[in-house]
Order: structure tokens, then sequence, then C-alpha cells
């Protein structure tokens, strides 16, 4: 469908996969993955079950949170830490 603000020969399709970010589960790849990872630490390594069920729950679910609130919320904090806090004038 055109509009009319179009030009003819610059249009250019894209995919939802490029534009979309990568979650598992709801939260952000990378933040679920390290989250099971040292729930699975817990769980497995120190023998606390339990402990590591909640760890991964919590975690997952303060993750799925923050990733409704901002999706790219994992590039944000990055981003945020690699910036001194005060820069001296």
């Amino acid at each position: 469908m055109e509009h009319p603000t179009d030009i003819p020969g610059f249009y250019a399709p894209v995919h939802r996969a490029l534009s979309e970010p990568i979650l598992l589960a709801g939260a952000p790849r990378t933040i679920a993955i390290a989250n099971g990872t040292l729930a699975a630490a817990i769980g497995l390594g120190l023998r606390l079950w339990l402990v590591g069920l909640a760890f991964w729950l919590v975690g997952h679910l303060l993750a799925v949170w923050a990733a409704k609130r901002d999706a790219q919320i994992a590039e944000v904090a990055r981003r945020h830490l690699r910036y001194p806090a005060w820069f001296g004038v």
C-alpha cells in the first residue's frame, strides 16, 4: 500500500526479527542465561535445590518485568555502567 509521501523505488521491507529484541521466555536472552546458570550452580553445585529454584524464579520474574518496561534493558544497563557517574567540570 502506497502512501502519498512514499518515494517510488525507495521502499525496503524490514523483517520483524531485525527490529525486535531476542527474548528467552519473556526475558532478555543474556540475562535469562546468566540467571539460569547461577541458579543451576546454587541448586546443583551447592545442593540447595529450593534456594536455586527460588533464585531462578525471582530473577526470571524480575527480568521479564524489566523487559516489559524496556525491551533493551540489558544494552541500556551495559551502556550505563560504561560511563562514569560524574563528569568533573
